[in-house]
């Protein structure tokens, strides 16, 4: 594991804005700190790109949380210290419904590029990285959160999963993973077009997505009325913002129509608390539920107050009453997990 102590940028077309990608190597021992020898031959524009990162880490604080500012409400969940620990915690469980694997995508042993969009902490690229440690493996962001120290072939940028891809043409993906980007795209039919165009033939994608409405297979959902009510209100803000939550289950359809073969789709039973018999489940159910309850003011604040005008008080009743129906046991609550691959055609 190395600190990389150069800044690198890939060039775009997309404009200025766009021209904003950050890696790891861009880091130095504080956030607020950049080398200022960019490697651009014009120090116009190096001041201005020196000023465009700085403002990256200058977070939108709303509701007591911070928020990404590279493209400001493109995504409306926080990217704080407490949203990032949700995230490893999420990522850890993810592993555990796998067995311990980051993926069941068949990817080759010897894969040479590996992208991680919306790579969010970045734990699971660190972790790829560290599995493949010849691969070359990237991940990108909206908000740069990630590590300093990281596996040396592996590297960070801020990016916009919903903007033009500019990788280069003549180095294609083996492998594309996704996770939880649920509220974070708009335009999914591009969103997969444009992966596919980035995937080398034969290379895979994956997309691992929760579902945002809960299950109860004894009737436990019925008495479950503020989890029912908060899911209700987070479709109705996401639809509001043309950003959808409830796509989970959309994602085989999605690969399909946008040319992938070999497509498979693999849906789990997440049990919110550690109520289940199954001794796996009970463990991976009592984690769910922390994480669920972290999740509860991550989801809800932006999308009931900065979207839906609800007042303070009738948000933070809301969020109490779905945490405490996560704490009753008798309620049986599970979220489904969907684990969709898809292949490029040869």
């Amino acid at each position: 594991m190395n600190m990389a102590t150069t800044l690198d940028e890939r060039e775009t077309t997309t404009g200025p804005e766009d021209d904003l990608l950050i890696d790891n190597d861009s880091r130095a021992s504080t956030r607020d700190e950049f080398d200022t020898d960019s490697g651009f031959g014009d120090e116009d524009h190096s001041m201005y790109s020196q000023s465009l990162r700085s403002s990256v880490y200058n977070y939108r604080y709303e509701n007591g949380r911070t928020y990404h500012s590279y493209r400001e409400g493109a995504y409306p969940l926080p990217n704080d210290e407490e949203e990032q620990g949700r995230l490893d915690l999420l990522h850890h469980v993810c592993k555990m419904l796998l067995g311990g694997e980051l993926f069941t995508a068949p990817i080759p042993s010897d894969p040479h590029r590996i992208l991680d969009v919306g790579t969010g902490t970045g734990i699971w690229a660190i972790d790829v990285a560290d599995q493949f440690p010849s691969a070359q493996v990237f991940g990108t962001d909206l908000s740069p959160i990630q590590p300093l120290w990281v596996p040396p072939n592996l590297k960070f940028y801020v990016d916009d999963a919903e903007a033009e891809w500019t990788w280069p043409e003549n180095e294609k993906f083996d492998f594309i993973h996704g996770r939880a980007l649920c509220g974070g795209i708009g335009d999914w039919p591009r969103f997969y077009a444009q992966a596919l165009h980035n995937l080398r033939p034969g290379g895979w994608l994956e997309m691992q997505e929760h579902s945002v409405g809960f299950f109860s297979d004894d009737g436990g959902l019925e008495r479950a009325t503020a989890c029912i009510a908060a899911v209700a209100e987070l479709e109705r803000a996401s639809e509001r913002i043309g950003k959808p939550v409830n796509v989970a289950h959309l994602h085989k359809q999605w690969m399909i129509n946008a040319g992938f073969q070999d497509v498979q789709e693999i849906v789990k039973k997440v049990p919110i608390g550690s109520w289940a018999k199954d001794p796996k489940l009970k463990e991976i159910g009592g984690l769910y539920r922390v994480q669920m309850l972290q999740s509860v003011p991550s989801f809800m604040l932006a999308y009931y107050k900065r979207i839906l005008n609800h007042s303070d008080d009738d948000t933070e009743t809301a969020m109490a009453e779905v945490k405490e129906e996560f704490a009753d046991r008798s309620l049986h609550l599970y979220q489904q997990w969907y684990f969709v691959r898809g292949r490029r055609p040869m």
